[in-house]
């Protein structure tokens, strides 16, 4: 790494001493080489032969790309599991490694077909138009499938934290998949999502700024991005994965209860899975050995092998 570095470096003062031309060779080598370092982080920890599609475009929008990490071993049919990534609904990238990491490689191995997607952020876009645009990777996801061996109707969806809150949205509001061209996935696994019910969070005494910016203080609109209020008896089985360590500003797993006695309610799925880990660890941490990654992967086989009512 620190040779790496100061190639790097050396590259830029070489073009600095050596004048204009020089320098913009310089300036298109650094960029390539910290291309092929961020390239080279993302697949250490990837099952030996796996092969990446990188940015895929869902729209006009430089943030409306997709990753695609295919299995070394392709089965024809392989199911697909699509994730989002966390980060206040303001940053976050789809090839960090906390978002792909230990995830991807355990379904790999698992021979799915893994997806992480960016989609538009605050300010340049609310959490509804976020939604809109998960909804229109996943119609996209499906309609490339089969060139990469998958089946599209056999897709599992998963977000962390802010992606969680997003994951959710589309599940319990279906109409923003249909109107994308998307068909229904099968189930979503929300990882710590602090925001299934946004009028009673954003309700709180003390409120964090990221969730003003992202949420600003229209009441209607607060109504119209939370889960808790949209869900309908068409909305998406649900895994609702919550940290018991987490209070403030709400409590994700009272919270994520709430939402499933709904749910309960109308006859849609819905399980609560605690668990004793830090909110950034519920997302690090699974696909790593233990019950939680047993628990989630359980979860997800079962929901792949029924069929959508």
């Amino acid at each position: 790494m620190r040779n790496a570095t100061t190639a790097l470096v050396s590259l830029l003062a070489i073009g600095l001493l050596a004048g204009v031309g020089s320098q913009a060779f310089a300036q298109r080598r650094f960029r390539q080489m910290l291309e092929q370092r961020r390239e080279a982080s993302h697949n250490a920890e990837l099952p030996a032969g796996t092969r990446v599609e990188r940015d895929i475009a869902y729209g006009n929008d430089a943030k409306q790309r997709y990753d695609v990490y295919l299995p070394a071993r392709m089965q024809p049919g392989a199911p697909i599991l699509f994730m989002v990534h966390g980060g206040g609904w303001r940053r976050g990238d789809k090839a960090s490694p906390g978002v792909v990491g230990n995830k991807a490689a355990y379904w790999l191995n698992q021979g799915f077909v893994f997806v992480s997607t960016n989609n538009r952020l605050v300010p340049d876009a609310d959490p509804m138009q976020q939604a809109i645009d998960v909804a229109k990777a996943i119609a996209s996801v499906q309609q490339h499938a089969r060139q990469w061996g998958a089946d599209p109707g056999r897709m599992i969806l998963m977000g962390h934290s802010a992606g969680a809150h997003l994951v959710v949205l589309v599940s319990t509001k279906p109409d923003l998949l249909r109107q994308a061209g998307a068909q229904l996935p099968l189930g979503v696994v929300s990882l710590d999502s602090g925001a299934l019910d946004v009028p009673s969070l954003m309700s709180q005494n003390r409120v964090p700024e990221l969730y003003t910016n992202a949420f600003g203080s229209d009441p209607a609109f607060w109504r119209s991005v939370s889960p808790q209020q949209q869900l309908d008896r068409r909305a998406l089985p649900m895994l609702l994965v919550c940290s018991s360590t987490r209070h403030f500003p709400t409590s994700p797993c009272d919270e994520a209860r709430k939402l499933a006695d709904r749910a309960g309610s109308l006859s849609v799925p819905a399980q609560v899975l605690p668990e004793t880990l830090s909110h950034g660890e519920i997302n690090a941490e699974l696909g790593l050995p233990s019950d939680y990654t047993q628990a989630v992967a359980g979860w997800i086989n079962q929901r792949l092998m029924q069929v959508r009512r």
